[in-house]
């Protein structure tokens, strides 16, 4: 056990944040995201996607430079709203660092992600990439 550290962040998980590099994403992932296709190490963590993202947030920056922080996975009309918006909020970042990016594009882009955290998150469209910042400077 350690003090001061989110019980969510796993040794596994915390070895794998701790070896990404700056400008690498980690993913995370709802419940139906075929995370074992993406073909870069899986921690399972069995937690809501926003309380995974905010966990993770506790030790890992965003990027602020290039680019948005943390794309989120476009929810068709009507759907994932709540999980959206809770994700938002989870990324303790400026709404212009924020986008969303379309479902088929998104997974694309989560194709090069460094690792994935695959969540108990039952809600769709519960998934974010966060890109790490420069650990030291403003976190």
């Amino acid at each position: 056990m350690l003090t001061g550290i989110n019980p969510l962040l796993t040794g596994d998980l915390l070895r794998l944040l701790d070896r990404m590099g700056h400008g690498d994403s980690v993913l995370i992932a709802d419940a139906h995201y075929p995370v074992y296709a993406v073909g870069v190490p899986v921690v399972e963590v069995n937690a809501s996607a926003p309380a995974v993202l905010e966990a993770i947030r506790s030790v890992v920056p965003y990027d602020d430079y290039a680019d948005e922080s943390v794309a989120l996975m476009e929810a068709e009309p009507g759907e994932g709203v709540e999980v959206g918006a809770e994700l938002r909020e989870a990324a303790r970042c400026p709404d212009d660092r924020v986008t969303k990016v379309e479902r088929f594009a998104f997974y694309e882009l989560a194709s090069k992600a460094f690792c994935v955290v695959r969540t108990g998150e039952a809600r769709k469209y519960g998934n974010a990439l966060l890109r790490k910042g420069v650990v030291g400077f403003g976190d």
